[in-house]
């Protein structure tokens, strides 16, 4: 469920001449039966609603004087969310001859009497503002307007703007429509209102209120979300200098190229754009990358492996973004974890809509192609899914058949989309034959011709190669280092830094040196480790005849030292 709340304004929208019909409230108790918040966002105040409407007890929260206070039916509580005017503004209007009537925080008149209102206000030096909504004229506190109010109320349900429809008619409306996911103008909505609208309904006042109901039961306003473009996420621009872009809702998406090609920048670009916007996302984080990932909740260490529990709290508020940190996690236990996690996500997505989008970084691990566990508990949507991957041919091919949207990185973008098309039975795409650079793309989309290139959108945040990924966490089998020695009779492996720094502390100088000449530890740094500068270092150590076998241990250690961070018990990062 993607729409987890209907926020509706009262008069002229709701009601009709101030009162709900019976048609309405059963339309009301139908969208509440299907576990979705109603939330009632009006310019009246408090007392006068609860008079002319008695039902107000369908509604999960109101808010009334135009965001300036918040009602939640169920326990008879209000709360003001802003001060009152001085009562000094409301005296000086009454002798002024100025028709009011006053809320716990509103006061209000109607036209003509605004000149007189903004007079009033700047004779005073008062930080107020005046809202219209068709004939009224309301005084409010600086910032408090219905948009205001619906994100308070929202908030109190721990429920997302993102997960909110809102629909009204009037001019006070255009902030409330615009602060949710998505804003419906009921058709005798003023044509402002209207043209702004990603959804102008056929029925006025409360048949429209009706039809938008019946839409969201029907399908959840998937087909009024793909219209809408106002949400839409750039992933960067096309040769014309054209948008290239994505539905917040869209997916799943793969962002994949080879090592160092720039899709892990890529992808965290992504993901900086989907948290500016005010969407909430979940990492799974396998090797350490995202751990000092800007704005992020961290749960895990690396010595301890997150419960899902852990993780399904952390993400129960809508406005915390959170990093899965999964270094403690066996390679060959990430598949079960996944599976494990994936249904409670579920759970979260079909009552609230969140997490929005769920960010699997190195996703071989987790749905490699023998990936039984993980690939039973995939759901039948994977809307807001981004996996990102070295090689395609490495994922499920059962997932991979379910990709909507392939972004291949890099230098070699062209050959990884062929890796993708081979592994999911799909003809080789035509040959672009074009030199690709870092911060360059080849966009693969279901059911597009060819491929589309395009010039990747900037990112904030620097491609850390951190730290406890290498010095704590477990590579898996292929990239970690056997210590064999001369005749192959030792099998020790070093799944990590720390096991490396152990296990090279304890072996014999015979198999230490011939590791050493054989150049095995500097390609493990830039094959396994992925690390050119240190392998680079680590060459010149190896070349260095003259070292004894403990002079050359220390060095590489140092080197080691410089880079990475490692455990309590090793070599601490200079």
């Amino acid at each position: 469920m993607r729409f987890a709340a209907l926020a509706t304004d009262y008069d002229e929208t709701l009601a009709d001449h101030g009162r709900v019909v019976e048609s309405s409230e059963q339309a009301l108790e139908r969208l509440r039966r299907s576990g979705r918040k109603l939330l009632l966002v009006t310019g009246r105040d408090l007392d006068d609603l609860l008079q002319v409407f008695p039902r107000v007890d369908l509604f999960h929260a109101v808010v009334a004087e135009n965001g300036a206070l918040l009602y939640l039916p169920d326990r008879k509580q209000e709360r003001r969310l802003a001060e009152p005017p001085p009562a000094a503004f409301a005296l000086a209007l009454g002798r002024a001859k100025v028709p009011i009537t006053t809320g716990r925080v509103i006061i209000a008149t109607r036209v003509p009497h605004e000149t007189t209102v903004l007079a009033e206000i700047r004779r005073q030096g008062l930080e107020l503002h005046v809202i219209f909504n068709k004939g009224a004229v309301m005084v409010l506190p600086s910032g408090i307007n219905k948009g205001t109010g619906l994100r308070h109320a929202l908030a109190e349900l721990r429920l997302s703007p993102h997960n909110a429809v809102a629909v009204g008619d009037a001019e006070n409306d255009h902030v409330f429509l615009s602060e949710a996911e998505l804003g419906v103008a009921v058709a005798n909505a003023l044509p402002t209102l209207r043209e702004r609208a990603d959804l102008v309904l056929r029925g006025a006042a409360h048949r429209g209120v009706e039809e938008l109901i019946e839409q969201v039961l029907a399908d959840d306003l998937r087909a009024t979300a793909a219209r809408s473009t106002r949400r839409d996420l750039p992933l960067g621009e096309d040769e014309r200098g054209a948008a290239v872009t994505v539905k917040p809702a869209s997916g799943p998406l793969l962002f994949a190229g080879t090592s160092r090609s720039g899709k892990s920048t890529a992808a965290k670009g992504f993901v900086e754009r989907l948290i500016d916007a005010g969407y909430q996302c979940c990492i799974l984080d396998p090797e350490g990358d995202w751990m000092e990932f800007e704005r992020t909740v961290l749960i895990g260490e690396a010595r301890r492996a997150p419960t899902v529990h852990e993780v399904v709290h952390a993400l129960s508020l809508p406005g915390e973004q959170v990093v899965v940190n999964l270094v403690a996690v066996r390679h060959d236990d990430r598949p079960r974890y996944f599976a494990a996690l994936l249904p409670r996500i579920q759970e979260l997505r079909a009552s609230a809509g969140r997490p929005h989008w769920l960010v699997v970084d190195e996703a071989h691990h987790f749905l490699p192609t023998l990936a039984q566990p993980a690939l039973e508990a995939l759901p039948a949507d994977l809307a807001g899914v981004a996996a990102i991957t070295v090689s395609p041919r490495d994922l499920a091919r059962p997932f991979l058949e379910r990709l909507d949207t392939v972004l291949a990185v890099g230098p070699h973008a062209e050959e990884t989309l062929a890796d993708f098309c081979a592994a999911r039975g799909l003809p080789r795409p035509p040959q672009v034959r074009r030199r690709m650079e870092k911060g360059e793309a080849f966009l693969w989309r279901e059911g597009q011709e060819g491929l589309l290139w395009l010039r990747l959108a900037r990112t904030r945040a620097p491609h850390q190669r951190h730290l406890r990924k290498y010095a704590e966490g477990e590579l898996p089998p292929d990239r970690s280092f056997f210590f064999r020695g001369p005749e192959k009779k030792l099998n020790l492996r070093a799944q990590n830094l720390k096991v490396f720094e152990q296990l090279a502390e304890g072996i014999d100088d015979a198999t230490w040196l011939h590791h050493l000449r054989r150049g095995d530890y500097s390609r493990w740094f830039r094959e396994g480790i992925k690390d050119e500068e240190l392998a680079r270092e680590v060459e010149r150590i190896e070349g260095d005849e003259s070292l004894s076998p403990q002079e050359s241990r220390e060095r590489i250690h140092d080197a080691m030292d410089k880079r990475y961070t490692l455990p309590a018990g090793g070599s601490e990062a200079h």
